[in-house]
Parts: C-alpha cells; sequence; structure tokens
C-alpha cells in the first residue's frame, strides 16, 4: 500500500506502508519513505492515486504524474490555465492499472484524460467559478463537481458534457460518492449532507462541531471526516449518528484521509480497519479504527514531513505497466476495456 502526500511548499512525498515483525514493545506497521522533492514551482492542492499511478496538481496551474512502483516521475500535463483544485483517476475493477484521469481548475474548467497513455480527450467548463472538488461514480461514466458559484453540476463523462446543473443556495466545498455509486455526500462548512445518488434526494445530514476539511467512504455505510476539529470522527450514515471518534487525532487541523481497506490495498486481505490520515502540522498516521470504539488508539504507524501537508491519498502498490504520456503500446487491453463505455 502506497501514500502520497503534497505540501504548501511545493514537496510531494511518497510512502509505502510495511509490515514489521510482530514485536510487543514496537509498532508492527511503518511508512518506509519512496520520495520527497519539490515537484511544483508552488503549493500542492491536490493529489489522487490509482494503483501504481500518482498525480498531484498544484497552484502553478500543472499537474504531475508519478510512478509510485518504481518512485519516478512520468512527465507533467499543462492544459489548465488555474490552479488545479481536483483530481481522480478511474480504474476498471478488472484492470490493475487507471483508465482515465480528471481534473478540475480554479477557472471552474474540467478536463478528462485517457491514462494509458496520458491524452487530453475532452476539456469542458461546467462552473462559472472555481470548481472546489469532484468525485467520480464507481461505473466511470459519470463525475459530479461543486464550485464557488454554489452549483451542483453532473458531467457525462462518456459524452464529454455537462448533464445537470442545478443551485445549491450554499457553497459546497467538497462531493464524494460511496463505494456502492448509490449515495452521495456534499460538505458545506461543518455539515455534510448524505444525497439519493438516483434522484439527489436529502436522505439526512451530518453535523460536526467544526468546519470539515476532509471527508472518505468506508464500508457498511461509514463515513469518516477531519477538519478544525483534530478528529477523525466516523458517522453511520445509515442512521445519521456517530459511529465512534478518534479524540485528538492530531494536534492541528486534519487535511487528509484514506481508507484502507482490502480492495483499496489494505496489509491483509482480510483487514479492512486501517484508516491513515495527515495534518497541517506534517504528521501522517495510520490508525486501527477498531480500537477507537473502545479507547483512543495509539497510531499504528507515524511519518512526520515537517511541512505544511494540504491532501492526502492512498492505494494498492501493485506493479503494472507503466502509463505513458502521448503514445500507447497497450492498445489491445485498452479496446477491452473501454469496450461499450
Amino acid at each position: 500500500m502506497s501514500l502520497i502526500a503534497g505540501s504548501y511548499e511545493k514537496f510531494i512525498w511518497g510512502f509505502k506502508l510495511k509490515s514489521l515483525k510482530p514485536n510487543p514493545d514496537s509498532q508492527s506497521l511503518t511508512l518506509t519513505p519512496l520520495f520527497s522533492y519539490p515537484s511544483h514551482l508552488s503549493s500542492i492542492t491536490t493529489v489522487a492515486t490509482a494503483g501504481s499511478a500518482a498525480a498531484s496538481g498544484g497552484s502553478d496551474d500543472t499537474i504531475h504524474l508519478y510512478d509510485m512502483s518504481s518512485a519516478t516521475s512520468l512527465g507533467s500535463l499543462h492544459d489548465h490555465s488555474a490552479t488545479v483544485t481536483s483530481l481522480s483517476f478511474f480504474t476498471p475493477p478488472h484492470l490493475s492499472f487507471p483508465l482515465n484521469l480528471v481534473s478540475a481548475a480554479a477557472d471552474g474548467s474540467f478536463c478528462i484524460y485517457e491514462a494509458d497513455p496520458f491524452v487530453l480527450l475532452k476539456s469542458l467548463k461546467p462552473h462559472r467559478k472555481a470548481i472546489n472538488d469532484v468525485s467520480l461514480h464507481p461505473s466511470g461514466k459519470l463525475a459530479l463537481t461543486v464550485g464557488k458559484d454554489e452549483c451542483l453540476s453532473m458531467i457525462n463523462l462518456v459524452r464529454g458534457r455537462r448533464s445537470f446543473y442545478c443551485r445549491l443556495g450554499k457553497e459546497a466545498s467538497l462531493v464524494t460518492y460511496d463505494g456502492s455509486g448509490d449515495k452521495f455526500y456534499m460538505t458545506m462548512e461543518d455539515k455534510v449532507m448524505v444525497h439519493e445518488a438516483e434522484d439527489a434526494r436529502l436522505l439526512c445530514e451530518l453535523e460536526n462541531s467544526k468546519r470539515v476539511l476532509c471527508v472518505e467512504p468506508g464500508e457498511n455505510g461509514v463515513l469518516y471526516t477531519g477538519g478544525e476539529d483534530r478528529c477523525i470522527t466516523a458517522w453511520d450514515t445509515n442512521s445519521g449518528k456517530v459511529a465512534y471518534r478518534i479524540e485528538d487525532a492530531h494536534p492541528a487541523r486534519v487535511k487528509g484521509i484514506v481508507v484502507l481497506t482490502s480492495k483499496a490495498g489494505a496489509v491483509a486481505d482480510d483487514d479492512p480497519y486501517l484508516v491513515a490520515s495527515a495534518s497541517s502540522d506534517g504528521v501522517i498516521r495510520l490508525w486501527d479504527v477498531r480500537m477507537a470504539v473502545k479507547e483512543k488508539p495509539n497510531p499504528l504507524a507515524e511519518a512526520n514531513t515537517k511541512s505544511r501537508l494540504t491532501c492526502l491519498a492512498g492505494s494498492s502498490l501493485k506493479s503494472f505497466k507503466r502509463p505513458q504520456i502521448g503514445k500507447s503500446d497497450n492498445k489491445e487491453e485498452h479496446d477491452a476495456a473501454t469496450e461499450g463505455v
């Protein structure tokens, strides 16, 4: 399993989670550094991973691409003319490499890329102001976006155009589908709204004590949130109540959460309880959330980047054919994956 984090200081940080031999006097897991260097010309605002592929976007209007398995750079994309605010990969269940990458920017633009090779397929402008966040439906055919124009958009990725647009009356900072695609969550300051994906019907509201800065869906209807309260809160989205909470998970704001289920590359296939979190004080921590039900847990592993972290993403670290930028030598497998989409 790998983690990637970005910082205000232009640095990108890559880590690999490794298991250690059981030792009652030490932690059983460790975050081993893969790389760290100033990949952008200014602050990094968003990161995304899928398998061994990773991407980062920054206020230098650029997207940088990485191969986590070899800790190398794959190059960069320069199709935006404003700060890149959100990135997301789509990987079909039967493939080990991502099929598409989507990106959003502060000028309201949205780009759809083929990820093998990395080439721009379509660019559109679904918002009049900055796009705050993007979420891909698990099918890879739809994307939701929210922006500073206080609107929600749905983008048809097959046709490459906006298919739905509505005013929210208030700016949403985050949007994300759950793992099944049956629900989606929108964050407005200290509230998270749970919606039915089919008709956008509001199911319930989750009210936090302070502003929510990051959300991450878990399994069985659990949603993890973090933010200015410095806690990691697990919500039962079926009841709208708090399932459990890790109090004071960090001494500063929580800026990113990654749920490391077996699907996302947990250390053991039968252990879907690992959660990673990053804070603005530069510390990344790994938790076994089963312990939070009874008492405040101690982190299983910790890494201090000594920088102001802004974002966190994670995925399994599997070997696959490295995508190219601008040319493809994996056409047969790609055509089979995209057939009918």
